[in-house]
């Protein structure tokens, strides 16, 4: 039957959608339900497993179990984690063991390594937690022992903002077909985005950003083992990976963190690469990809001037020889009334340094532009709005208001109406119009090569 236990649980019962339990278990509410959605919801279930590279096909069915005791527990351990969920295709069967966390709770290095001990024990193939502690994909974990352990068993992360921006935009783009579904899927996104769900966004930078931040503006050097700068570094990971999120729920697609193939798979190496950036240049960067926009979003904290810079590096157009028309070109995008603090960054070919003006300025005299490079035309552009915080740049809580209004008012006012340059398809000659005379020509000129 459907609501049997699996063979290897000893107890737990089939996640439910209207989970009896204690008003002080908002834990297990809030995982239950959800759970329960993955296995009732098709599109929200295939959706979410397939992060973790799990295909469903229409022959699969999604099982889910809360409050699950396994038959053989390692060493007399009583743990218990959250769920199960187990998957069933013909006779292949996958499963894995659920570890939640809601509001403030942090999920526990030691207690997950228990957790993959117990799926070894009971051929489970991997941990899934979830928590709202954010990771920039689902194998690449936020909790740092759990990512230097030796255990083969895999743990997967899903932050509840992940959860909630899958449902969303399987709800936006209207990609559930059943009725029935839809409106359960609804619910679940009406009741994550509630407060009492206790699921959250990163909100706050550590302790740590301050003492940093101090370090820098003093003129200070970051050491290069940094304990400080390790908890920012990771914070910001945390942040950039909520900024993709946020920018997903707006614009109704998946916008991702754009990485190097190295710094993707090896979340230590992009941690020391961006470790060095940090102490040779007092800058925090990330890349967002948004789904066709002309460029990924740039955006760097800088500490010592205390601003934060968000913008689009464009290919100036070749089918335009000068300065003022390349200009004009880009000009042209921009549309934002109010131009105060968007600049306008031009590259030049060659050593020559990149020159920048303000848009505005740019817009009264285009001319501006072209001051000392008479023989030079830009070979691309960095448009960009830099906002100064001062004091409000150095407090954990404001740096992330800040940020997370920018960027999207950024992508909303100007990147959104950006289009990248590209070359125009060739066009038949108007003295080659037909193929009968393009041959006869290529026929003559052979012929004179062969009396030559």
């Amino acid at each position: 039957m459907f609501d049997e236990l699996p063979d290897f649980l000893t107890q737990g019962e089939q996640a439910r959608l209207f989970p009896v339990l204690s008003t002080t278990s908002k834990e297990g509410r809030t995982t239950s339900i959800v759970l329960a959605c993955m296995a009732k919801v098709d599109e929200f279930g295939a959706n979410l497993l397939s992060s973790l590279g799990q295909r469903i096909g229409v022959r699969s069915r999604i099982e889910t179990f809360t409050e699950v005791v396994c038959a053989n527990s390692c060493n007399g351990q009583t743990d218990r984690p959250d769920g199960l969920v187990v998957v069933r295709t013909g006779t292949r069967e996958w499963r894995a063991l659920v570890e939640a966390k809601v509001g403030s709770n942090t999920l526990d290095g030691a207690q997950i390594e228990r957790y993959r001990q117990l799926a070894k024990e009971n051929d489970i193939d991997c941990v899934i937690t979830i928590s709202n502690q954010f990771a920039t994909t689902p194998s690449t974990h936020p909790v740092p022992e759990v990512m230097k352990s030796r255990s083969k068993i895999p743990v997967f992360h899903w932050s509840w903002m992940h959860v909630l921006t899958e449902a969303d935009l399987l709800l936006s783009r209207d990609s559930v077909s059943d009725a029935d579904q839809k409106v359960l899927l609804n619910e679940l996104r009406r009741f994550l985005s509630h407060e009492s769900a206790g699921v959250k966004g990163f909100d706050r930078m550590p302790r740590e950003w301050g003492d940093l931040n101090k370090l820098v503006s003093s003129g200070g050097m970051i050491p290069a083992k940094s304990v400080e700068a390790q908890v920012v570094i990771h914070a910001w990971h945390q942040e950039t990976r909520d900024l993709s999120l946020i920018l997903s729920r707006m614009t109704e697609t998946y916008v991702t963190e754009r990485l190097s193939r190295k710094h993707r798979s090896d979340g230590a190496v992009r941690s020391k690469d961006e470790l060095a950036s940090l102490r040779d240049k007092g800058q925090l960067m990330a890349e967002l990809d948004v789904p066709d926009a002309a460029a990924p979003i740039q955006v760097v904290a800088d500490m010592a001037r205390r601003s934060i810079d968000v913008g689009m590096t464009l290919r100036a157009p070749e089918d335009k020889i000068s300065t003022k028309a390349r200009v004009n070109w880009l000009l042209r995008q921009v549309k934002l009334d109010r131009l105060d603090d968007v600049y306008l960054r031009l590259h030049w070919p060659g050593k020559s340094e990149p020159t920048q003006h303000l848009i505005q300025d740019l817009k009264d005299n285009p001319d501006l532009a072209s001051v000392g490079k008479d023989q030079l035309a830009p070979h691309s552009f960095f448009v960009f709005q830099s906002k100064q915080l001062g004091a409000r740049f150095a407090q954990q809580v404001n740096f992330i208001v800040d940020l997370e209004e920018l960027v999207p008012a950024f992508y909303r006012d100007i990147g959104a109406n950006l289009s990248a340059w590209q070359k125009r398809a060739p066009k038949i000659k108007d003295d080659r119009a037909t193929a009968e005379d393009v041959t006869t020509e290529a026929m003559s000129e052979d012929a004179q090569n062969y009396d030559g």
